[in-house]
């Protein structure tokens, strides 16, 4: 295609995209099936128009993957709202380990019982396909700060955490391949790969993001007044976050998403701190609840506030470039009865099991623990993750010995 091509197809989505907003919110239809029928259109399987090689273009790949998860997560992460309790995270948190857990050791038996992968290819495919994705279900999650739907906050926390808590299983796969060093009784894996990447992943998302939130209400709280570029501060702190993250050998997927809401949790606390000292004089205490919606009523700047806005568009704009390049890489013929079970047997089976005994023994409501284990949305985390396979692949089959 040419490039007039492309801004005429990017052009026409956007447009349609935006005009069309209010009628897909009636239609059970997502922007992301749109865009994946326009690739599928223009691409090997119907016009031929383009094609994008994943195993050529791995590197690529992997790179716009993690940027967008990135951006999701750390949007994911703002949007949580307050204040923060254990009884109501209790839900996602087990979603994000114990359902996790369960759900990449069905697929694993799945894989090496049905589709006579080894074990550790097993466990390392439930590992890619088990977290929900950030990116492709935004129209699930959390639609704003002060959204108080149980469900949505279900599955915008779950999706925030599972990805980061999805490597230790990737690197546990991957050592039962022989690509990653387990240690002794698997006990490396167990102190560094747990333990240490996921508690160091929180400390460093927390910490950074409560001290963003502190030096930008220092800056605003004192004359003169100071407006500061919200939007360049929340990139800043996505990379910062997750370049101190992986020099430290943590998870950084993890760290971005408690950065998210450890900047929001702190920003509504200090300025909500201000408001209620003015809020008790006039009309008494306070409800903690309440402090979100008195903030946005009296429009005080917030960091997470300024910058949200900014990255829902980058997550739009970032979903409708990779689900076009997908489309662009299957083929007519890409799909076979064994891929088509293995996803039935994901969505219709490993996902709603894994989700009824994550969530054992909780109060949750079972109209919610039904629908969170219909909405298990994967796609672009998925796709990161299996990325560095894929360059490991193409490496293989360019040094591989020559048969004789």
């Amino acid at each position: 295609m040419t490039n007039a091509q492309w801004f005429l197809l990017v052009g026409g989505l956007l447009l349609a995209r935006g005009l069309t907003a209010p009628l897909l919110q009636r239609l059970p239809v997502t922007p992301a099936i749109i865009y994946l029928a326009a690739g599928l259109l223009v691409g090997p399987t119907m016009l031929n128009a383009f094609h994008f090689n994943p195993l050529k273009e791995s590197a690529l790949l992997e790179v716009l993957t993690e940027v967008v998860v990135l951006i999701s997560l750390f949007s994911a992460g703002i949007k949580m709202p307050t204040p923060i309790s254990f009884a109501r995270w209790r839900a996602p948190i087990l979603l994000a380990t114990v359902s996790m857990a369960v759900s990449v050791g069905l697929v694993a038996a799945f894989a090496y019982f049905l589709l006579g992968l080894p074990i550790g290819a097993g466990v390392l495919l439930g590992a890619i396909l088990a977290p929900t994705d950030p990116v492709l279900a935004t129209d699930v999650q959390i639609r704003h700060p002060g959204d108080r739907d149980q469900l949505r906050f279900t599955l915008t926390s779950e999706a925030g955490m599972n990805d980061g808590s999805a490597f230790p299983f990737v690197m546990l796969g991957m050592g039962l391949l022989g690509l990653h060093e387990l240690g002794e009784f698997s006990l490396r894996w167990v102190l560094v790969d747990v333990l240490w990447a996921t508690a160091a992943g929180i400390a460093i998302g927390v910490a950074c993001g409560a001290a963003l939130a502190h030096a930008g209400r220092r800056l605003r709280g004192h004359p003169p007044r100071q407006e500061l570029m919200d939007d360049f501060l929340g990139l800043g702190l996505i990379a910062v976050v997750y370049g101190l993250s992986v020099w430290l050998q943590a998870w950084g997927f993890l760290a971005v998403f408690f950065a998210g809401v450890a900047l929001r949790q702190t920003e509504l606390k200090l300025a909500g701190m201000d408001l209620q000292r003015t809020q008790r004089m006039q009309t008494g205490a306070l409800e903690p609840e309440a402090a979100d919606i008195l903030l946005a009523k009296e429009d005080v700047p917030t960091v997470s506030g300024g910058s949200l806005v900014f990255k829902e568009h980058l997550e739009r704009l970032s979903e409708l470039v990779l689900i076009l390049l997908i489309g662009g890489t299957l083929f007519i013929d890409s799909w076979s009865w064994r891929a088509v079970g293995l996803a039935g047997f994901l969505f219709v089976i490993a996902r709603p099991l894994s989700v009824l005994i994550g969530l054992a023994g909780t109060r949750t409501a079972w109209p919610i623990r039904g629908m969170a284990g219909w909405f298990g949305v994967r796609g672009i985390g998925s796709l990161y993750y299996l990325m560095p396979l894929m360059g490991l692949f193409t490496r293989y089959r360019r040094h591989r010995p020559t048969p004789v």
